[in-house]
């Protein structure tokens, strides 16, 4: 790839024995408030997606939304300030996920040098893609060089890595299921050549419970069973407490939801705040399904969050 070049820094590449042994925490506290999605309870609403994490006493950004201030002016509507952040999670690439990087950091870092000074993607994240015509994007690595030029740095994940006492990052899903929940018909520039893209980065954000493992989601391209499959046998066994954020389902067929709804019962699911991408309809349809109520399966909107301790909190739009 002449002309192309980026210094990686990747966690789990290396042999499995040298790794961390993992903390065995759980965690105690946790409240996730969405910062940005189509439905809007509190703010300004757009086909994207961000969450703001409080677990354990301290904070991750986890996505960024679609656009460069959407997620900047929802945060003065809830009087939020993200200046003692340290850690942004993008679960993949694509804009409406990435795009209030810079601004946010910028913004934040003028009051603290290290606030949203972190960011965790998975490996392939800043590959260069490729569009059905052949034009080819170099996005992400201009994102990657004009952050890095604030002071912050990239850290890439191969595999699942616990990034704090109980906090997971699955790393790239395998996509043992036929889950083909992309919309994307370009390709993705790699050492091997140019082949589809998958998104083969997308990755979760996994909370490690007493009462089973909460599943925060940006778009759930790799598949969400594929991903509870993948994290059950790598971060926590246990049956899941909550499945949170966007799971791109808002064009699957009847026959797909009612596959992906007979195995979320089979996980054990007890909660779901369906986002961004996982539509309005398809919601209802996995309620149903699923066995769920209007108390543990809802819509998510911006304002709307999820607490270990309480649950769903919707706002008045999606209640």
């Amino acid at each position: 790839m002449a002309g192309w070049c980026l210094a990686v820094t990747v966690l789990g590449a290396t042999p499995a024995a040298t790794q961390p042994a993992p903390s065995g925490h759980r965690v105690a506290s946790l409240e996730i408030k969405i910062l940005s999605t189509m439905l809007a309870d509190e703010g300004f609403g757009e086909w994207g997606f961000a969450a703001l994490v409080e677990v354990d006493g301290r904070r991750i950004l986890f996505d960024t939304g679609a656009h460069d201030d959407t997620v900047q002016r929802n945060l003065k509507a809830m009087g939020l300030d993200l200046s003692d952040v340290e850690l942004v999670v993008l679960s993949h690439n694509h804009d409406d996920h990435t795009a209030g990087v810079l601004t946010l950091r910028r913004q934040f870092a003028a009051k603290s040098a290290v606030a949203l000074g972190t960011i965790y993607g998975g490996r392939g994240i800043f590959l260069p893609r490729i569009s059905p015509n052949g034009q080819v994007s170099d996005r992400m690595a201009t994102l990657r060089r004009d952050y890095e030029a604030t002071g912050g740095r990239v850290i890439e994940v191969n595999r699942p890595t616990e990034i704090l006492p109980g906090v997971w990052l699955t790393g790239p899903v395998p996509r043992i299921h036929p889950e083909r929940n992309w919309s994307s018909v370009g390709k993705v520039r790699t050492g091997d050549g140019d082949v589809e893209d998958t998104v083969p980065e997308d990755m979760t954000l996994v909370f490690q419970t007493a009462q089973g493992p909460v599943y925060l989601f940006g778009c759930g391209h790799a598949g969400v069973i594929n991903t509870l499959e993948h994290a059950r046998k790598t971060i926590d066994p246990a049956p899941v407490k909550a499945v949170i954020g966007g799971l791109h389902l808002f064009a699957a067929t009847d026959q797909h939801l009612a596959w992906t709804a007979g195995q979320l019962k089979a996980f054990g699911v007890q909660q779901l705040l369906g986002a961004h991408c996982t539509g309005i309809e398809s919601v209802y349809r996995i309620r149903d399904l699923v066995g769920l109520t209007r108390q543990t399966c809802m819509v998510g909107a911006v304002g709307a969050s999820y607490s270990l301790a309480k649950g769903i909190a919707p706002g008045r739009v999606a209640k």
